[in-house]
């Protein structure tokens, strides 16, 4: 079916529900039994009851409050919580979940509630609040929701059933809070300010914004598709044009010569801050909206622009299945070893391009990945190891799962929609709504239930299961903004005169041939092939198990035939005179220091050629990750503390630190199992007087007056099977202070053979509330959660726990830091920090993950043990027994790693790249 330029706009109309959807159906994937109707039913069930458990729960709960803390059973209100940095410029006061939500409740047909959401959004919400937030997440969040409800709330009042009352009350809140989003681009280039007070602008000193100098291009960049329909549903141009011109400054500012662009940009001058590109966090949703744009405004250049961009991403940037993030400048060189949980969306993506084969490659990796450890972690490695353990609840890979199932029609996208399904429901699901996976590794959950979970996730699995005779409206007449609201495909022709053609850029220099104008044939496509879609994932199947596919670069590849290939910091051997041979031609430089330490320092500029120089950049970046990564594995892990008992049924689990003592969890498949009991004395440092109670029970110990060890011998002699220390410092948690692992006392500690465990106040209050409200609490230590049987719970049934959520009060939040070591002593050192501890990935993309501290230096061996140790800042210690701190950490850090001054390497480098452009 031809989409060339020329042809007629309304016609546009009627081929893009089938650009967006691919609903040329293929035949049905022979390689998977078809699931019955009765199966999809019975899964799209199960999904209406998913979202109404997490929806009643925010209901009652949490509104008016912005998002639900699922395992405190209270809502999150912006300012009464530990501030999550970047995270919480979501929050705005403005019951952010309900609105984030009204579109879906729809889809899944629950218009009732619909429509006594509308009122309540219309009765309660107020937008005009002091409170700065981020622009990017208001506009697609809150200006998309509101747009999205007005959408679907207008197409109920037509069928005349419901929202008869219904007079554009939604649409004039979005123009309202449209306004209040305009201030932010006071800028000469057009470029948005990333954040933006509601009631004040920017700006003005009351504002608290309008001096930042930077924004990710993806917070910039995807503003088109609300701030347009905004302006097609008012009248009022001035949205759109806003948008139009942040866009256009964006697409001025590409690398010319690779045609990527980077994930930070300075919104007054135009340079790039951060020149990694990728498809992931920082970038994504700018490359989804120029082809969304495409499809429901009918723009040609957008479509010239997504394509320009697609075809550089594909040349440089996709390394089937992986996408790994290259430099803007040296598309050949790779940027990071690792890729980020938001690339997922980027498989949908390429079905609504119609370039199926890579789509199919890089979701079945995701698959087997998620298979792995039942959630897509926030960042895992090219050999697939997690890099960032957090997951959470991102809809990006349900996303993709619906739209490839959509293109294909194999069975086998329902059976992996199933797959999330039960992963939701044995791993995530708690009393009061679905709590945030903390770390997959061990299970453990956070108090975290985003808006977009409810927006996006339920929906895309909702439809995924759906025939079109199970949905009210036909979903093919909408477009889906990267929150997932629902905009109407009409809007292409309303207001039309508003859709100005772009003036401020020109295209001469680009080959109109060299683009694909049509949309791709799907039943054409499998006609001969039905197994079409399963052979492309056949060669697949075990990458992630077996296969650690080398971190290298084009660069690598280019110079392969024939010449040696260059030195991996993995190989790297400082006493091999030919490895700094190498060194010198990269422009590393080995310096000594007084103290014994030796850094490495590379000058681009004194390399051998410039493939040198990118060659000696690489090195030091595969340093730092190198260094970075062994010091997390040298490091024992996080454990698991799982109640077991009624009502938790094993779905609260608190992360703890382990002991360098005692029973190792991560060699005991079964863990230690019992109920909890206090100790007498609660300090656990002296002779136990109540053995009659805590014999064959895990003893309950507050820290302090002695050491960590001396507790676990006073508890195991009376007859203890476990220990678990709660720290005493009220208030202290996991969520705002590193972990730590308990080290001995010095002396030899095998005779105990009990597992011992560390919580923060927070975690161990939860412990000690759920004794005080049903006595009898049984847990479960173990090196990660357990999927528990549940019989106890089913037998009450489902229903008990809608009563059992309101008596939970506390849950725990699995830190961010890696674990890091400490003693407990009279006084009780502080723990150590760790340098590279893990960031969190905002929402779809509007804070992008950094490295953490890059430069450490490295010693020389001379520890005791013959190892390198890496000095990392640490606290003032309050004890006298700091050297034993010290003995313990030279002990646990990177054996062979040398890192050096990257950012003087990086500032000579760019200026090499200046001189060469």
């Amino acid at each position: 079916m031809g989409c060339r330029a020329e042809q007629p706009r309304f016609w546009g109309v009627i081929w893009r529900p089938l650009l967006v959807y691919l609903l040329c159906q293929a035949s049905r994937g022979a390689g998977h039994a078809a699931m019955t109707k009765e199966e999809k039913s019975q899964l799209r069930v199960q999904v209406q009851e998913m979202f109404d458990h997490a929806y009643g729960n925010y209901m009652q709960h949490a509104y008016p409050a912005d998002e639900l803390m699922p395992l405190t059973c209270r809502g999150r209100i912006r300012g009464q919580e530990p501030s999550r940095g970047d995270v919480d410029d979501a929050l705005g006061k403005f019951s952010l979940t309900l609105i984030d939500t009204l579109d879906t409740l729809v889809v899944l047909n629950r218009t009732q509630e619909f429509e006594d959401a509308v009122r309540k959004v219309i009765n309660d919400v107020n937008l005009d609040n002091d409170i700065v937030v981020s622009v990017f997440e208001t506009n697609i969040r809150v200006l998309g929701g509101l747009l999205g409800g007005h959408s679907v709330a207008i197409l109920l009042k037509e069928k005349g059933e419901r929202m008869l009352w219904y007079n554009d009350e939604l649409l004039h809140m979005a123009k309202e809070l449209g306004y209040k989003l305009l201030p932010a681009f006071n800028t000469t280039s057009g470029l948005p300010y990333p954040r933006v007070n509601l009631k004040f602008g920017v700006g003005r000193p009351e504002a608290r914004t309008g001096t930042e100098t930077d924004t990710c291009t993806a917070c910039a960049g995807t503003l088109i598709l609300e701030f347009a329909a905004l302006s097609r549903f008012t009248g009022i141009a001035i949205f759109e044009e806003h948008a139009r011109k942040a866009l256009d400054f964006i697409w001025e500012k590409r690398q010319r010569s690779s045609n990527l662009v980077g994930v930070t940009i300075n919104i007054h001058t135009g340079d790039w801050v951060r020149k990694d590109s990728g498809v992931g966090a920082g970038i994504d949703s700018y490359y989804e909206y120029l082809l969304k744009a495409y499809v429901l405004l009918g723009d040609d250049n957008f479509l010239e622009r997504f394509n320009t961009h697609y075809d550089a991403i594909m040349r440089y940037i996709s390394q089937p299945p992986l996408l790994l993030d290259v430099h803007i400048h040296k598309p050949m060189l790779t940027a990071r070893t690792w890729m980020d949980s938001l690339l997922a969306f980027f498989p949908g993506l390429q079905v609504l391009k119609g370039d199926i084969r890579p789509a199919i490659e890089t979701h079945e990796m995701l698959y087997q990945v998620i298979k792995k450890h039942n959630f897509l972690p926030e960042a895992f490695t090219t050999d697939f190891r997690v890099h960032w353990a957090q997951h959470p609840l991102r809809p990006e890979f349900a996303e993709s799962t619906y739209f490839l199932y959509k293109a294909t029609g194999d069975p086998y996208y329902l059976e992996v929609g199933k797959t999330i399904i039960e992963n939701l429901n044995k791993y995530a699901r708690v009393p009061c709504g679905f709590a945030a996976v903390k770390d997959v590794r061990t299970g453990s959950h956070e108090d975290r239930m985003d808006s977009f979970f409810l927006a996006e996730m339920f929906k895309y699995l909702y439809l995924l299961f759906s025939e079109r005779e199970d949905l009210i409206f036909d979903i093919e007449d909408y477009i889906f903004t990267t929150e997932a609201h629902l905009l109407p495909l009409w809007l292409s022709t309303a207001n039309h005169t508003l859709a100005k053609k772009n003036k401020t850029t020109h295209y001469t220099e680009l080959d109109d041939s060299n683009f694909d104008w049509s949309c791709p044939n799907t039943q054409i496509l499998f006609r001969n092939d039905p197994l079409y879609a399963q052979s492309i994932r056949e060669p697949l199947k075990n990458v992630v198990d077996k296969n650690c596919p080398r971190t290298t670069s084009r660069l690598d590849e280019i110079s392969g035939s024939g010449n040696r290939p260059p030195l991996r910091a993995r190989d790297f051997m400082a006493s091999n005179p030919e490895h700094l041979d190498i060194l010198k031609k990269m422009g590393v430089s080995l310096i000594h220091l007084k103290d014994g330490r030796v850094q490495l320092v590379q000058h681009a500029n004194q390399a051998a050629s410039s493939i040198d120089a990118e060659d000696g950049l690489r090195f030091m970046q595969e340093m730092i990750e190198l260094s970075s990564q062994q010091q997390k594995e040298q490091q024992l892990p996080p454990r698991a503390v799982q109640i077991v008992s009624h009502p938790f049924y094993g779905r609260v689990v608190l992360t703890a630190g382990p002991a360098q003592f005692g029973m190792d969890l991560s060699k005991n498949i079964a863990g230690c199992r019992g109920f909890v009991a206090k100790s007498e004395p609660y300090s656990g440092c002296s002779e136990i007087t109540n053995s009659d109670v805590i014999k064959g029970k895990i003893a309950l110990m507050q820290r302090g007056q002695c050491m960590f060890a001396e507790k676990a011998r006073n508890v195991q002699k009376s007859g203890a099977i476990g220990g678990i220390v709660i720290d005493d410092n009220e208030g202290s948690s996991s969520d705002t202070a590193p972990l730590f692992q308990m080290a001995g006392d010095g002396k030899n500690t095998d005779d105990i053979t009990i597992p011992m465990l560390f919580l923060f106040s927070k975690e161990g209050n939860i412990i000690l509330d759920a004794i005080r409200e049903y006595q009898e609490v049984e847990v479960l230590l173990s090196d990660k959660a357990k999927d528990t049987d549940l019989e106890g719970e089913s037998g009450e049934q489902r229903t008990s726990e809608n009563d059992s959520q309101k008596q939970i009060s506390k849950e725990q939040l699995i830190p961010q830091e890696e674990l890091v070591n400490t003693q407990d002593s009279v006084g009780d050192s502080s723990p150590v920090s760790q340098t590279d501890a893990p960031h969190s990935l905002d929402r779809d993309h509007s804070r992008n993950p950094t490295e953490g501290d890059l430069s450490p230096e490295i010693k020389q061996p001379h520890s005791e043990d013959g190892q390198n140790s890496v000095e990392n800042p640490q606290t003032p210690s309050e004890t006298a027994e700091e050297s034993n701190n010290e003995r313990w950490d030279s002990k646990v850090q990177p054996i062979e790693s040398i890192l050096a001054d990257w950012k003087e390497d990086i500032e000579a480098f760019e200026m090499m790249e200046k001189d060469e452009l």
